[in-house]
């Protein structure tokens, strides 16, 4: 997939780029409410949570009439980006996955900073009013937010009680030799699947270094500069994925497809334990038949005595330059309304998703939210663990797209048992590294 800073735009300077965006145009509509397109990955009952959002901005002023269009999962949603800025047609705020945070800091000429639409509109927004675990991972060198934070998330284990009662399992596995040793006992007791996992890349990759604190990539996993190479084909990761990849051929873990592909194995009760998003919780709890139970990821006690922190995923709205000037006051102004405490806290309590603000958060708990989902808090607590180092801070790095597709299929190999864990890796950080490479070379000063 190209990215958008491959289109013929020139890579200009921020603030030119802001005055481009704001230029007058011809297109601008000369009645009626002024249109503003939301291009998002939001399927299904997530999408009308969307919806709702757009429909109550919509009603609360004359002026302007947000439009969310579903546009397929993150990559997809990039891709439909790209190619309308090709024929002039791209949305006003576009959808991206914290992955995809590299790409969109390169392409300088095809995105308004928040910060400075904030500053150039004169719409009161502060970059404080977020959780500083993710307006960090969305701030410049010097703090200022470049995207508006919507749904954040972290990785959790969602267990079946009941299935965990009837294999005589009292607590939840905190390390993973626990969870090879629980998965045992449940497929013991008759179940068919013990352990499977959504967004393998993310949980038992990307995260799996930063909750022990070892690094996925040089320069600080990419926060340093774009000369980056891969690092997880090293002993720990490699023990972790051959430890899996036993356990497939045990039958103790099953998997399931990329993505939210594992969900209806644990919703419908095949599988008794799934890593997967905080965000997926309120669908999973209103799904399943069973009593749900979340708890933190487990961590390997061979190394480390405690887990560091976790890394955030999900994504945040960007804001693309080239359209007509009179949008993006409009624009201005629904961001600061999704940021608002009132509408966040809908979003989280009907989503799952961490509340992105302090104060969406304190109301989620006057509300009596985290008493009713008491897994809700989980996410929050693994982001918050301990400071974050430079190993647990993130990732951020262009190409991401291509190169976590890469790490898919060669986990996807072990899994089948057409390579080991060890040739796995070694070749995803291989073809990775080109990809690093591709990307570094494009964007050489």
């Amino acid at each position: 997939m190209r990215t958008i800073d491959k289109l013929a735009l020139p890579i200009i300077p921020i603030v030119s780029a802001l005055a481009l965006a704001m230029a007058p145009s011809a297109h601008a509509a000369d009645s009626g409410p002024i249109q503003l397109t939301w291009w998002h990955s939001m399927g299904g009952p997530l999408g009308e949570e969307v919806n709702k959002l757009a429909n109550e901005f919509n009603a609360s002023q004359s002026k302007y009439q947000v439009k969310p269009v579903y546009k397929g999962q993150y990559d997809q949603s990039m891709t439909e980006a790209i190619a309308a800025f090709r024929t002039h047609r791209q949305p006003d705020i576009l959808q991206v996955y914290e992955v995809g945070t590299g790409t969109m800091l390169a392409a300088k000429a095809a995105v308004v900073p928040v910060y400075k639409l904030m500053e150039q509109v004169g719409v009161k927004f502060s970059a404080d009013q977020f959780v500083p675990a993710v307006s960090a991972y969305y701030s410049d060198s010097q703090g200022r937010l470049l995207s508006m934070p919507f749904n954040t998330s972290s990785p959790v284990l969602y267990y079946n009680k009941d299935m965990f009662a009837k294999a005589g399992i009292k607590e939840p596995p905190k390390t993973w030799q626990e969870l090879e040793a629980d998965a045992q006992k449940l497929k013991d007791s008759g179940a068919k699947c013990g352990y499977t996992t959504a967004w393998q890349s993310w949980i038992n990759i990307e995260n799996y270094g930063a909750w022990h604190n070892i690094p996925f990539a040089s320069n600080d996993n990419g926060f340093g500069g774009i000369n980056t190479k891969l690092l997880f084909n090293t002993k720990p990761f490699v023990e972790h994925i051959a430890r899996l990849g036993e356990m497939a051929k045990k039958g103790l873990f099953t998997y399931g497809g990329r993505a939210d592909k594992p969900m209806p194995q644990f919703v419908g009760g095949v599988c008794a334990m799934m890593t997967q998003s905080s965000g997926a919780l309120v669908p999973i709890v209103k799904g399943a038949k069973f009593k749900v139970g979340v708890t933190m990821m487990p961590y390997n006690s061979d190394l480390v005595k405690h887990p560091q922190n976790s890394i955030l995923g999900g994504a945040t709205l960007w804001v693309l330059s080239g359209n007509p000037k009179n949008h993006y006051e409009g624009i201005a102004k629904f961001l600061a309304f999704l940021a608002e405490p009132k509408q966040q806290a809908q979003w989280s309590q009907a989503t799952g998703y961490i509340p992105v603000t302090k104060a969406a958060y304190e109301l989620n708990q006057k509300e009596g939210y985290y008493q009713k989902y008491p897994g809700a808090t989980t996410p929050i607590k693994e982001l918050s663990l301990n400071p974050p180092t430079k190993n647990s801070k993130g990732i951020r790095m262009g190409n991401y797209v291509q190169f976590r597709d890469i790490i898919n299929q060669e986990l996807e190999n072990v899994w089948s048992g057409s390579k080991t864990a060890q040739q796995a890796l070694d070749d995803a950080v291989k073809r990775g590294d080109e990809q690093l490479q591709m990307f570094a070379a494009a964007h050489a000063k």
